[in-house]
């Protein structure tokens, strides 16, 4: 079954508003959701969180609809909360979505863990469910939407890898009788991009000594390994959102060193609390800290889909939030430059560089979990 099937069969027993956090897993899927024409309903919204997710869902029902939500499982542990004191205790019906990485211990090492424990913390949160098969994803379906009904509370389809065969490309075409659908609009900040994350990564290395740098997940560290992998880098492989925040800590508690974030928009998005709290007074000015976001306008980890922030300016936020100073730059001497000017001046301070969604095919991180805090501790001085 491809993606596209999938969401027919979602469609077929009533399921009208999708929501979530995308993962590979179910690229076809969200592709499909977000490309065809859905008598004029909305596409597949993109969340930042798991929980606001299932904020937007709750919404959805008390509103008429049929809502599901899409999430990898490593976002359970985001939406325990939302899980228990908004969808069980208002007794909510939704179908949640939850592609089971680390299925069978056979995944990168940040997955292992949740792939283990993925359908006991469903069992302790006392919601239904059933894992997706090939050749029962119609009975699965169904037994979703009824057993949902019939509950009045949340119930899950848990996806393994290999279930949902690629999808042939799909261009989206108007319904019939309907004018055709507006394409979507190029990003904001990275719309005009002509500069890869991969350059804008060598030209932010460039200008480094050695200042510690806390990487966000995804191809940031992936590609920042393939420019110059150095002792001072902190990769993380799991954990998105949490980069800046790893960073802040960090800054805090060693102020005698500088402190770099490579950042994602969507990783920043997903933890925007984080800028007041580096800009504002209350938590205490972490003046050597310099914020980098590499905003490419989508989630190029799990297969493009568009992040939410095409349009907005994330640098005006940090701006806004009491970072010292703020600026958007989009050439590779611009990066550098910035980056340098960063280090020299008292802080905190925000880049946002503008890149394309282009990727380069880069390696995974090849050191473990503890190889990449060992070294690193030692590399900045930690007793």
């Amino acid at each position: 079954m491809t993606g596209h099937e999938l969401a027919e069969l979602l469609d077929a027993r009533g399921f009208d508003f999708f929501t979530g956090v995308p993962c590979s897993l179910a690229e076809g899927l969200i592709a499909a959701l977000e490309r065809r024409p859905r008598s004029g309903r909305e596409p597949y919204i993109p969340a930042v969180r798991e929980d606001i997710a299932l904020g937007l869902a709750a919404g959805a029902w008390l509103g008429g609809r049929v809502p599901a939500v899409l999430m990898q499982n490593s976002g359970l542990g985001t939406s325990a909360n939302a899980l228990v004191s908004l969808s069980l205790l208002y007794h909510l019906p939704a179908l949640l979505v939850v592609t089971w990485r680390g299925y069978e211990g056979k995944d990168a090492p940040e997955h292992i863990v949740m792939g283990e424990i993925t359908r006991p913390f469903l069992d302790m949160f006392g919601v239904p469910h059933r894992v997706l098969a090939r050749g029962s994803e119609a009975a699965d379906v169904a037994w979703a939407r009824a057993e949902a009904e019939r509950l009045s509370q949340p119930v899950a389809l848990v996806l393994p890898p290999r279930v949902l065969d690629a999808d042939a490309a799909m261009p989206a075409a108007p319904e019939p009788g309907r004018a055709p659908a507006p394409t979507v609009p190029p990003p904001g900040p990275a719309g005009l991009a002509s500069l890869s994350r991969f350059e804008a990564l060598g030209a932010a290395v460039s200008a480094l000594g050695r200042e510690a740098v806390i990487h966000a997940n995804g191809y940031v560290c992936r590609e920042s390994f393939a420019v110059r992998d150095r002792p001072e880098n902190f990769y993380m492989i799991g954990s998105m959102g949490l980069a800046s925040s790893i960073a802040l800590g960090l800054a805090l508690a060693r102020p005698d060193r500088h402190v770099v974030v490579f950042d994602g928009d969507g990783n920043l998005l997903m933890n925007l609390g984080i800028l007041p709290m580096v800009g504002g007074a209350a938590t205490g000015r972490a003046p050597a800290l310099v914020h980098v976001v590499f905003d490419n306008g989508v989630y190029g980890s799990t297969g493009g889909q568009l992040s939410p922030s095409r349009g907005v300016r994330l640098d005006a936020v940090a701006g806004a939030c009491g970072y010292a100073h703020a600026e958007s730059v989009d050439s590779a001497p611009e990066v550098a430059r910035a980056v340098r000017d960063a280090l020299a001046a008292d802080g905190p301070s925000f880049i946002l560089a503008r890149v394309s969604a282009d990727e380069r095919p880069v390696p995974r991180i090849p050191y473990t979990p503890e190889e990449i805090r060992d070294r690193f501790r030692q590399a900045i001085g930690s007793p």
